[in-house]
C-alpha cells in the first residue's frame, strides 16, 4: 500500500510539472507497466483530480485546468524547495524575507511525511567575502528585464554612473538612451547582468542590471548566440561590464600570463578582466589588504608582470619571501 501511495503521488507530480504526457513515457518514469498507470490514472480520478486523455499522435494525458488541485510534491522535490528557499541569494531587495514566507507557506501546504523532510535541512548563510555583490536590485526592475529576454523584446537602456547616478546633457560621462535586445540573464557571484546586442547583432555587452535604466518596447528581435559561443567566458572575461573595484580597500592589477578566458573562469567573483594580446589577460585584484591581492595573483600558476601599484608589488615580495623562507626550512 505504502508502495502504491507513493507511485501515485509521484505520478500526480509528474501530471503537474508539464502539459500532456504520453502513456509509455509515463511507465517509464515510474517503472511500472501501462496498465499499471491506467489503473493509478483511475485512482487519482476517483480522489477527484480532474485528469483527461488527450488523443492523437501527440496524446496521452494531463491534468485538466480547476478541480482544486493542491500543491504536490514528491519528497525529493520539497526538499529541494527547501534548500533553494533558504539559499536563495540576497541581489533583489525583499528576497530573502520573501524567501523565508515562501518557505513556511509550502511547508504548511504538504503533508507531515513531507513536512518533515522539508525542516529536516536548516540552513544558516554566512557571508562570503570573496563574492563582492552589489547592490540589491528592484523586483520590478529584475522582471521587466527579465520578461524582455524571455518574449525577445527589445528594450531602451540608459547606463547608470557606479553610484548609481544619471548623467545629464553636457555632462562629460553622458551617454544617450539606446536600443539593446537583451539575450540573456545572468547572476554571477551575487551580480545580475544583461547580456545583449544592438539592433543587427552588434556591439554586444554585458549591463548590470543595477546600472540601467530599462524600458521596455513592443519590438521584437531574433536570438542569437554570444561572440565565442561561450556564455561564462563571455560573461567573465568582459572588461566594461561594469565591475569595478573602487570600494576595494586596496585595488590593482596586473599582467597574468594566461588567455583572458582562463583568467575569467578562475578569478574571484567580480573581477576586472582585460583582454590583451599573445595570450595574456590582465587582472584587477583586490581586498581589505595588499596582502589578500598579492595572494590572488599567486593563485594563477602563470608568470605575472605590469604590477601595479608599488603597494601591491611590495605586498608581493612580502609574500615571496614568506614562502621562500619556508622553502629553505625544508
Amino acid at each position: 500500500m505504502a508502495s502504491t501511495a507513493h507511485r501515485a503521488l509521484r505520478l500526480l507530480s509528474l501530471l503537474g510539472s508539464r502539459g500532456v504526457w504520453p502513456l509509455r513515457e509515463l511507465a517509464g518514469r515510474l517503472g511500472v507497466s501501462g496498465r499499471t498507470v491506467r489503473r493509478d490514472l483511475e485512482v487519482l480520478r476517483g480522489l477527484g483530480y480532474p485528469v483527461t486523455s488527450v488523443r492523437g499522435p501527440d496524446g496521452g494525458y494531463r491534468l485538466g485546468s480547476g478541480g482544486g488541485v493542491p500543491l504536490v510534491f514528491d519528497r525529493e522535490q520539497a526538499l529541494a524547495v527547501a534548500v533553494a528557499l533558504q539559499t536563495a541569494p540576497g541581489s533583489v531587495s525583499g528576497l530573502r524575507e520573501d524567501a523565508e514566507r515562501a518557505l513556511e507557506t509550502v511547508r504548511s501546504a504538504v503533508p507531515g511525511v513531507l513536512r518533515e523532510a522539508m525542516e529536516s535541512v536548516r540552513v544558516t548563510r554566512l557571508r562570503n567575502h570573496w563574492e563582492f555583490p552589489a547592490p540589491p536590485i528592484d523586483p520590478d526592475a529584475l522582471t521587466a528585464v527579465g520578461v524582455a529576454v524571455r518574449r525577445r523584446r527589445v528594450l531602451v537602456v540608459e547606463v547608470l554612473r557606479a553610484d548609481g547616478s544619471r548623467a545629464c546633457p553636457g555632462d562629460g560621462d553622458f551617454v544617450a538612451a539606446r536600443a539593446f535586445e537583451p539575450q540573456h540573464l545572468v547572476v554571477w557571484a551575487g551580480r545580475w547582468y544583461l547580456v545583449g546586442c544592438e539592433p543587427g547583432g552588434g556591439g554586444w555587452r554585458v549591463l548590470r542590471v543595477d546600472r540601467v535604466l530599462a524600458r521596455p518596447t513592443t519590438a521584437g528581435f531574433v536570438a542569437r548566440e554570444v561572440p565565442g559561443g561561450d556564455l561564462a567566458r563571455f560573461v567573465m572575461g568582459s572588461p566594461d561590464r561594469g565591475d569595478s573595484p573602487a570600494r576595494w580597500q586596496c585595488s590593482g592589477s596586473a599582467r597574468v600570463a594566461l588567455p583572458a578566458g582562463v583568467v575569467a573562469r578562475w578569478a574571484p567573483g567580480g573581477s576586472v578582466v582585460a583582454h590583451l594580446a599573445a595570450g595574456r589577460g590582465r587582472l584587477g585584484v583586490g581586498g581589505g589588504g595588499w596582502a589578500g591581492g598579492a595572494g590572488i595573483l599567486a593563485t594563477f600558476d602563470a608568470e605575472v608582470d605590469q604590477v601595479r601599484p608599488v603597494e601591491l608589488v611590495r605586498a608581493c615580495r612580502v609574500v615571496a619571501r614568506r614562502y621562500g623562507a619556508l622553502a629553505e626550512e625544508g
